[in-house]
């Protein structure tokens, strides 16, 4: 039992409640003060008997929330008291009408936005997507409740070291697919950056250490460079009578991991490792020029790329971002990226929307920066007013509206609209007006016809074509990336869907009548799973239609006495992680919780999934699926991260058994210089040294240079990184890299 020290305990806890305090004192307004001491005594007092999992007082948690929303977003007293209560009603006997009648409406509804949904979720639902679901109806009147939310995010993506293993994973991926790109879209850049380095941290440790490493490796020598290069710009900034700051900033862990990913490159060969920020103190209506006049004196040293110019000053991002990007050469033949902006528009890089609340008095600040993001959660309420499909479908839709990238298009009068990257001639359309979006035709852009999926680029100016006869179809839905355009298409299809459900019910109905097999929402879900649709309704759907031909629910009958008589542990049911760890105890012991694989394969039912071919040593999770058993996948797999955060509760422990050595398939790319005899030597390498078996070899060679895929059966990720390791020594042989 470990020995607390409780006065130290009450002196640390004070400690952090004063630093809160001292951090917001510059935005508390008379009688603030009082307000958050009420608030931290009641979460204080109801948290009191609590520890987190690292054993520390649970009172930490609330107060590192409350103080990320002062001194990271820049929020003020009423989501200081929110954040210091955000866990009260859930975790206690608190009720809201309590939060209500002690703080007010506001906090009460926050809070509310802010507590997780209990009760029983539909199959096929998640419960992560539920309470996400929940979260945005708040957003509508207030956005704090999200940015509440992130706070709640980082501190527990902070303090992730405490937790097992397959949560670190649950969370983190959870925290990848939604939190990162929702701090994205609000502006918060650090937060967003550090979302993601910590997912790197707990999903890839290997990895995530040895880009830190070769980072803190170069920090002096980089330091010296940024030293050098921007003395000639401060110099002549000062001649010209600017006040700024300029700051050298290294590149994020994950985006230093994801270039040498996308474009399968060492870390030497990735350039630009920092970014070089300029920062000039301007009058509101002098800071575009001002902005322009520094670009200026940056290129008079150093040449610019004419191809990497983005100018986010005369069009701001739609999520306010405003900044001037360049990409010059250096006087050592290095390509730097120069970032030039104001206090301004630093401040709203920085802390997003909270940002805005700050310049709101500034008339031309907030209607050029703000209205975009008062655009977007004017979009998310029309998404969640029109969606009726499940949690899942309309996660999938709000993450497709968390876009990265824009493109400005312009109508005929000139009117500028603000689109995804990847928004077609169909989604201008929509945005237009829902009329002009249900009646296209096709659309003339740059007076050139084009029809509705045609993809816009930045600059086009577009006429949209209509015709009364006219109307949107299925296929609609692959034409446009905007979640406006697929709303309105999912409403103007739904009339005619609702019947064609109805009528596939009714011959679901009839034919399991037939069969003698209850109707009933567990028999339902295992027919959309094993017809591979997405929600049931998709499936009547499907029925009605006549794309899936009544008469083969028969086989649906036949595979499920099939799986009967196998007297394993099948998945007829959904069931989730601790229904699962129960019955592996009941059969192996009281010490057992995980799957063994290569052990286990008597007593449950598991395959390895083809997305990602795990092969021992590979760090693994369990998925339990609906009909096939279940299947084990990388945590690296390219759909870890939708099963992980998406439907976390049917994840579960596993890790490879020492047992027999099985052979498993893997795959290598090669890349070198042509000789002749290079194919000889390769094959010999994985034949005879290490007595591996390959399945197949493709082989190209292009002026000189040779790239070849093998696939081939090995036993462990050690035995795989041994035969590569002996390939990289085979002369010509430039890079070798395995893939899933």
């Amino acid at each position: 039992m470990i020995q607390v020290d409780l006065e130290q305990e009450r002196k640390e806890i004070l400690k952090r409640y004063r630093k809160l305090l001292r951090t917001a004192k510059p935005m508390l307004k008379p009688g603030d003060a009082k307000v958050i001491k009420q608030a931290f005594n009641v979460a204080n007092e109801a948290h009191k008997e609590m520890r987190r999992k690292s054993g520390e007082p649970y009172i930490y948690h609330p107060l590192e929330v409350a103080l990320v929303c002062v001194e990271e977003i820049g929020l003020g007293t009423t989501s200081i008291v929110s954040a210091l209560l955000h866990d009260v009603v859930e975790d206690t006997d608190l009720e809201l009408e309590d939060i209500e009648r002690e703080f007010g409406s506001k906090v009460a509804k926050i809070i509310d936005g802010l507590t997780k949904i209990s009760g029983v979720f539909e199959y096929g639902s998640s419960q992560q997507a539920e309470n996400f679901r929940k979260m945005l109806l708040t957003l509508s009147d207030d956005v704090r409740v999200i940015l509440i939310k992130l706070a709640d995010r980082l501190n527990n993506m902070r303090t992730l070291e405490s937790m097992p293993r397959h949560k670190q994973l649950k969370i983190a991926s959870e925290t990848m697919y939604l939190y990162a790109p929702l701090a994205h879209r609000l502006g918060l850049y650090a937060i967003k950056s550090e979302l993601e380095d910590l997912y790197l941290k707990y999903t890839d440790s290997e990895t995530y250490n040895y880009i830190v490493h070769k980072v803190t490796e170069s920090r002096i020598s980089r330091n010296k460079f940024i030293k050098s290069f921007v003395q000639p710009i401060e110099e002549e900034l000062i001649g010209q009578g600017f006040e700024f700051t300029i700051k050298g900033r290294p590149k994020s862990v994950y985006s230093i991991y994801n270039k040498m990913k996308k474009q399968n490159i060492p870390f030497e060969e990735v350039y630009d490792l920092f970014a070089i920020r300029i920062i000039i103190n301007s009058k509101l209506e002098e800071e575009k020029a001002d902005c322009w006049q520094v670009y200026s004196i940056v290129t008079d040293f150093y040449r610019p790329n004419p191809d990497r110019l983005r100018d986010w000053i005369s069009t701001p991002r739609a999520n306010g971002y405003e900044s001037l990007h360049t990409t010059v050469m250096s006087n050592t033949g290095q390509w730097v990226e120069v970032q030039i902006r104001t206090v301004r528009m630093d401040e709203i890089a920085e802390r997003g929307y909270a940002a805005h609340w700050k310049y709101k008095e500034i008339e031309a600040a907030q209607s050029r920066s703000a209205s975009g993001l008062d655009e977007w959660i004017t979009q998310v309420r029309s998404l969640l007013e029109s969606n009726d499909g499940s949690a899942i479908e309309f996660m999938d839709d709000f993450r497709g509206n968390l876009f990265h990238d824009e493109v400005f298009v312009f109508t005929p009068k000139g009117d500028l609209k603000v689109l995804p990257f990847g928004a077609t001639a169909l989604d201008f359309a929509f945005e237009i007006h829902t009329e002009v979006g249900a009646k296209c035709i096709g659309a003339k852009v740059n007076q050139r016809l084009v029809p509705i999926n045609h993809k816009l680029k930045n600059g086009d100016q577009v006429e949209i074509l209509t015709s009364n006869k006219q109307k949107p179809t299925e296929d609609w839905l692959n034409s446009v990336v905007t979640s406006r355009a697929k709303a309105k298409i999912k409403d103007a299809l739904k009339e005619e869907k609702k019947s064609t459900m109805m009528d596939g019910k009714e011959i679901v109905q009839r034919k399991l009548r037939q069969m003698k097999m209850d109707f009933n929402s567990e028999v339902v879900e295992q027919l959309r799973a094993y017809f591979e649709t997405k929600t049931p309704n998709e499936f009547y759907y499907k029925v009605g239609k006549g794309i899936i031909d009544p008469t083969s629910i028969k086989s649906f009958k036949d595979f499920k006495e099939q799986k009967k008589q196998k007297g394993k542990i099948t998945n007829d049911k959904v069931r989730d992680e601790s229904t699962f760890t129960k019955e592996i105890k009941n059969i192996k012991g009281p010490d057992h919780d995980q799957l063994l694989i290569g052990e286990d394969m008597d007593v449950v039912d598991y395959i390895l999934a083809r997305c990602c071919n795990p092969i021992p040593g590979d760090d693994v999770f369990g998925f339990v699926t609906i009909n096939e058993g279940i299947k084990i996948h990388r945590t690296s797999c390219p759909n870890a991260l939708e099963l992980l955060s998406n439907h976390g509760n049917r994840v579960i422990k596993a890790r490879w058994t020492s047992q027999q050595e099985i052979a498993f398939l893997a795959g290598l790319r090669i890349v070198g210089t042509d000789r002749v005899g290079l194919i000889n030597d390769v094959t010999k390498v994985i034949s005879s040294e290490l007595k591996v078996n390959m399945r197949s070899i493709t082989v190209d060679s292009d002026s000189g240079i040779f790239e070849g895929t093998i696939k081939l059966y090995v036993h462990s990720t050690q035995h795989l990184e041994k035969l590569m390791s002996n390939l990289s020594k085979v002369e010509g042989i430039i890079k070798v890299t395995r893939f899933d």
